[in-house]
């Protein structure tokens, strides 16, 4: 077992003892996951010329325990996320829980149709299709010759 070396302090104040307790405890649980980056969801988006698309990766994740909506030209995706995990075995039994919340907003462009917006879940991937507006469009003009 290696030790964590505790440096003496220069004085006694506060603000000492704290950095060096910040120290330890990064040093000690620096590479531990945590729970706050299983509950965001990873997001992809892609555009082209009819809409941009919009995947997030919500495993686990049924249609029912996710909320999308549309406000102004904002788009929020949020939800709450269920992980039960059990094993049973003839020497042991496991039970592992994991609950939360999260929520995204995401910044859309002024050009997007937000009456036609259709989502789908399927295998843990949650995605949006946000279709441009008419107007937004690109119109090939065609050029008279004279």
């Amino acid at each position: 077992m290696a030790l964590i070396p505790f440096h003496k302090r220069q004085g006694t104040d506060l603000a000492g003892l704290h950095h060096e307790m910040d120290d330890l405890f990064n040093t000690f649980f620096g590479n531990w996951p945590t729970y706050e980056h299983k509950l965001w969801p990873a997001i992809d988006v892609a555009e082209n010329e009819d809409a941009i698309v919009v995947k997030a990766e919500l495993p686990g994740c049924k249609a029912d325990d996710i909320d999308i909506s549309v406000h102004g030209n904002t788009l929020t995706i949020s939800g709450e996320k269920k992980h039960e995990q059990e094993q049973k075995e003839k020497d042991y039994y496991h039970l592992e829980r994991s609950y939360g919340s999260f929520r995204r907003d995401l910044t859309l462009p002024n050009d997007v149709d937000t009456t036609n917006v259709d989502a789908a879940c399927k295998d843990g991937v949650l995605t949006v299709t946000l279709p441009r507006a008419e107007k937004a469009k690109a119109v090939k003009v065609k050029i008279k010759e004279q």
